[in-house]
């Protein structure tokens, strides 16, 4: 049973009375209008969002819908080119680089919730995925509790991370758990025989397996520890470049465009390996881009 959505913030709402154009230019708008410049924020490994293909290009829906973004603002400020640079980004420094101006929008596989919106603002959801775990076939581990005193990865700066180590001490699990610097590193632990599941949001999961050596050789758990909403990030209280940031999405969902990328990237080949996720556009996704929400709080994606 779906719970009802929230609208967008109310800066949103408020903004959406009057144009951007019609008020003074301030924050990212203006160090855009001012620079000709947008930087991107993307991650290197998280397929099929946001990561480097085989010819070392920036690719993944998550850019696809950033990119959208970059055609609003293009509109918005009357610019017919916007150079666009990309930075790379991890789950340590996605935030503190928007935070201090050297990412403008951070387009990869972070979850929006409450505690990060204390430090920076999203856009509406565009992907709502589940923390599970993987394991080689034949691992004694079948849920979370069947870690106990087990070697077990996930990646540095992640909400994984954090509930990992709140289960890990709230049930006395002693957990060995292993901080790694980025998923494609935190699968590798288990597929070298390092740890012996890594804990990661379920898309990100789909796409390491897929792209392995041998996907088959691996399991997906079936239990998951919580719902992640993924949005893209902004500066905190940047009104006027959150109006812009949502309307460009809102017009995606509208006109039916996410869908197409949708299937683009998880339901057809993708880079590098032309591996196909064949992951199903879930009643939950229908309903984000039915109804756009930039809510932080899980309970309203059950």
């Amino acid at each position: 049973m779906y719970k009802l959505f929230f609208p967008l913030s109310v800066a949103l709402v408020l903004g959406l009375a009057a144009p951007v154009a019609a008020q003074e230019l301030t924050g990212t708008l203006k160090k855009i209008k001012d620079t000709g410049t947008i930087t991107i924020g993307h991650r290197e490994s998280s397929i099929p969002l946001s990561y480097y293909d085989d010819k070392q290009q920036v690719v993944g829906y998550a850019m696809d819908l950033c990119m959208k973004v970059v055609d609003e603002v293009k509109e918005e400020l009357k610019l017919p080119e916007i150079k666009v640079v990309l930075n790379p980004v991890t789950s340590a420094t996605r935030i503190p680089l928007i935070a201090n101006g050297t990412v403008d929008i951070e387009c990869g596989s972070t979850t929006n919730n409450l505690e990060r919106q204390k430090q920076a603002w999203f856009s509406p959801t565009y992907f709502v995925s589940a923390i599970r775990f993987v394991t080689k076939k034949g691992s004694t581990i079948k849920n979370f509790q069947d870690m106990k005193g087990k070697a077990v990865s996930t990646t540095a700066g992640t909400t994984s991370m954090k509930m990992m180590t709140e289960l890990n001490g709230k049930e006395k699990l002693g957990i060995n758990l292993i901080s790694a610097k980025d998923h494609a590193e935190g699968f590798l632990l288990v597929e070298s025989g390092r740890a012996e599941a890594f804990v990661m949001d379920d898309i990100l999961i789909y796409g390491l397996m897929a792209n392995s050596k041998a996907p088959d050789n691996y399991v997906l758990s079936s239990e998951a520890l919580s719902l992640e909403p993924y949005a893209a990030i902004i500066r905190k209280d940047d009104k006027s470049f959150k109006v812009v940031v949502d309307r460009a999405f809102k017009k995606l969902y509208a006109s039916g465009e996410v869908e197409t990328l949708f299937k683009k990237w998880f339901q057809s080949p993708v880079p590098p390996r032309g591996v196909n996720l064949n992951v199903p556009l879930s009643d939950l996704q229908k309903k984000v881009f039915a109804h756009p929400t930039d809510s932080g709080d899980p309970k309203d994606y059950e």
